[in-house]
């Protein structure tokens, strides 16, 4: 499943590896080696670092450097390019580093089967490591120009945003360790509120259903997950690098912490608006390329003893880690022969799906007056719903917009205008 499952993303594999090995590793009863749980976090941590600097150069810095109301052919990586060389150039060296630690470690930038049930087939070489030390201080140096340029753009220029795009109340839930720090590969799950308050702490993913409900509706085959003793919709919460970070109580590394602080004081406490899940997206790949630099100097990244082995002991099991894009559960029920009966996996972009949609209602009702859709509306709608990077995000934005198709609807059901892009 490890295997197959790599397939369902194209941008996010590693972490269908990491929560499909992870219940492999349920199903088989064994502890995996030290050796290996490094390895598999250096891995999630690369994966989250490129999946980032996609999401925040590739797709999103076009709508901030080139403007909402620019032209959709042009508001993409390319136009991007042709206004700010060096900030887009840095970008796609800092993916790059995120993806050649991946191969490094697993021998393939993309669907690379190394993380297995039991730990992972070998260990970092040498000369990646050698290389990754190389690399790391010019990573750094781009997230911090990033920050920069991102808090400078927050003060002159989109405080109407952050008032609109995805500012509502909602839960929050991440995976935090033992130390309530943040967490990107192990620990429990925590549920905190809009006013910091930790809502339930320490669940553990086998008992998933009991503190998540999936809602289905007729005009969508994207699921609704909700906190169920909420009940839906009003369990609606949200995942992901923002929610993370409303989650811990601190990350654990010196710069990531600062700047956590950082957007806290910035917010007046917790970050309510989807708008600041770019910040916080800057704010994780800087917490990964500390976690990165510690791992890399562990002589235990080096060490051949990264793998148990063992047969099918349980029949039953879950599986849960943080993709870049939130929370991910693997459920697998096999039988005795270890073949899979029944699987069911909850998807980060699923979890965020009723604050995707209410935040395309609260853009739409401070931009629609009467019944006509301004041009400038569809855009502004297009980068609500890349707050979230959802997969949808990353597949549609590569020519430049999103295929779109917008109906304005009165009270009474009455169509008053509608728009295909």
């Amino acid at each position: 499943m490890a295997g197959i499952t790599a397939r369902i993303c194209g941008i996010c594999p590693v972490s269908h590896l990491l929560a499909s090995a992870k219940t492999g590793d349920k199903i088989l009863a064994v502890k995996i080696p030290p050796a290996a749980d490094k390895l598999r976090r250096m891995m999630n941590l690369a994966q989250i670092t490129q999946s980032h600097a996609l999401s925040f150069f590739h797709l999103s810095s076009p709508d901030f450097l080139l403007g909402w109301d620019s032209d959709p052919a042009k508001r993409n990586v390319f136009g991007l390019i042709e206004a700010n060389p060096d900030l887009a150039r840095a970008g796609i060296r800092l993916r790059q580093f995120g993806q050649t630690v991946i191969e490094k470690l697993g021998t393939r930038k993309i669907h690379a089967a190394w993380i297995v049930p039991g730990g992972v087939r070998s260990p970092l070489s040498e000369a990646g490591r050698q290389w990754i030390v190389e690399r790391l201080p010019e990573s750094f140096e781009t997230v911090q120009l990033a920050l920069g340029l991102f808090k400078h753009l927050l003060d002159e220029q989109f405080q109407a945003e952050m008032n609109i795009f995805g500012e509502f109340p909602t839960l929050y839930m991440g995976l935090v360790n033992g130390n309530g720090e943040w967490e990107h590969y192990d620990g429990s799950l925590r549920f905190t509120d809009s006013q910091g308050n930790i809502v339930v702490d320490g669940l553990n993913e086998d008992d998933y259903h009991r503190f998540l409900g999936e809602a289905v509706e007729p005009w969508s085959y994207l699921k609704f997950p909700y906190y169920q003793p909420l009940g839906y919709p009003d369990g609606i919460y949200r995942v992901g690098p923002l929610a993370r970070l409303n989650v811990c109580d601190r990350i654990g590394t010196e710069g990531a912490d600062r700047e956590l602080q950082e957007l806290r004081d910035r917010a007046g406490g917790v970050a309510t608006s989807s708008f600041l899940y770019h910040y916080a997206r800057l704010i994780e790949i800087l917490a990964c390329l500390e976690k990165i630099q510690e791992l890399v100097d562990d002589p235990d990244v080096l060490s051949p003893r990264c793998r148990a082995q063992g047969g099918v002991n349980q029949l039953n099991a879950v599986g849960v880690s943080e993709a870049p894009r939130g929370t991910l559960f693997h459920h697998y029920q096999v039988d005795e022969n270890g073949l899979l009966e029944k699987v069911n996996l909850i998807i980060a972009t699923g979890q965020n799906n009723l604050a995707m949609n209410k935040t395309v209602a609260q853009i739409a009702k401070h931009y629609i007056h009467g019944s006509e859709i301004p041009e400038g509306l569809l855009n502004r709608v297009e980068a609500g719903i890349r707050c979230y990077d959802p997969c949808l995000s990353c597949s549609t934005h590569a020519a430049g917009q999103m295929p779109l198709h917008l109906q304005l609807v009165a009270a009474d059901g009455r169509l008053l205008n509608e728009v295909y892009r």
